[in-house]
């Protein structure tokens, strides 16, 4: 093909600035169809720590599944059920960081609780002295 078979107006050249022969161009508008309300949120951050972090009874991977599943439905557009999976996840997020901070607290208190014992029961205990393991070690025989 060579050149001279193109047509071009006369005052529309390859590479020039051709304004005659453009169509203006028109503008599309798009309606989202937002209501005023906020979309549902979906606890994600705080379900992926309640994953990593202790776990128990897997109520953080729940809470993680749910989450993920309110992200997807409010990308999809179906707000009512990201509603819903972000409810649930809201509250296994809510019961596995009760569970997470409960745990370490009955520790703490059940270690405090022995030691106390420990220090009443006759003869006090003596973790340092010379009988102090063996003192220790006849709390758990029968």
């Amino acid at each position: 093909m060579d050149n001279h078979s193109y047509n071009f107006p006369s005052d529309c050249t390859p590479l020039t600035n051709c304004k005659s022969a453009r169509k203006p161009a028109g503008s599309t508008v798009v309606n989202m169809g937002n209501s005023g309300k906020n979309p549902p949120r979906d606890y994600l951050i705080w379900s992926l720590c309640n994953t990593l972090y202790v776990n128990f009874c897997c109520l953080g991977f729940m809470a993680l599944i749910y989450s993920i599943k309110a992200r997807d439905q409010k990308t999809q557009g179906n707000l009512q059920l990201a509603q819903e999976c972000s409810d649930k996840a809201k509250w296994y997020n809510i019961l596995a960081a009760g569970w997470n901070l409960l745990i370490p607290l009955l520790a703490i208190v059940l270690l405090v609780l022995l030691l106390v014992h420990l220090g009443s029961s006759k003869g006090s205990f003596d973790f340092f002295g010379e009988d102090g393991f063996q003192n220790f070690m006849k709390l758990f025989s029968w």
